[in-house]
């Protein structure tokens, strides 16, 4: 056997569940799949996958992408899964929601997955699904491996994704009190207000 195919299949070094040569050693992708277009959007942080993260997220996908695309919406639809960084009982999701509301000028409607259904999230078998069978067996060696397999994830059908670096510190354990709370402006739906609810733009701001 050559040096040459010896080298093919040489095992490569890789780092071991998180990556600890990276800030506090982790890189966590939130994504956003855009059901319309078909485009695929994913922040990949280095801290640590707070609700601050998620809407930030959110925020880097319509200031650099959705709002070319829908220039006069004055509102957006979010499904999310119940549970984690944008999850039903997670006062910070609402409380970063209702500052990005606000400073677009969007009222957001939000509809939960109940419990144990978050394999129903289109974002889950349109692009996180073709994302791993992208890279698959390909190790992630860094950040600038993680984001070129992402972006170049692609289907028959066309879809695109958009990959960022978010080095932001997203510190946890950060609290929402009952009255700040209380001040969001926010519309719950009849059914099942807990998952289902719209947070518009405080008027006094």
């Amino acid at each position: 056997m050559g040096e040459k195919t010896r080298d093919k299949y040489k095992n490569t070094a890789v780092k071991v569940y998180d990556f600890k040569n990276l800030s506090d050693g982790k890189a966590a992708p939130y994504g956003v799949y855009d059901v319309l277009k078909n485009t695929g959007f994913v922040n990949v942080g280095v801290d640590h996958d707070t609700a601050s993260f998620a809407v930030e997220s959110i925020r880097r996908w319509w200031n650099g992408i959705g709002k070319q695309l829908y220039p006069n919406k004055k509102d957006i639809l979010i499904t999310s899964d119940g549970g984690g960084s944008n999850g039903v009982r997670n006062r910070l999701w609402k409380k970063e929601l209702q500052q990005f509301a606000t400073e677009t000028g969007l009222s957001i409607t939000v509809t939960h997955l109940p419990p144990a259904t978050s394999k129903w999230n289109k974002i889950e078998h349109r692009l996180f699904s073709y994302i791993s069978i992208n890279w698959r067996g390909k190790p992630l060696t860094s950040l600038e491996t993680i984001i070129e397999l992402l972006s170049h994830t692609t289907t028959k059908e066309g879809l695109t994704v958009t990959a960022v670096v978010d080095r932001n510190i997203y510190p946890i354990g950060v609290k929402v009190t009952d009255d700040e709370l209380k001040r969001l402006n926010i519309l719950r739906n009849e059914f099942h207000p807990e998952w289902n609810y719209m947070i518009k733009p405080e008027k006094d701001v």
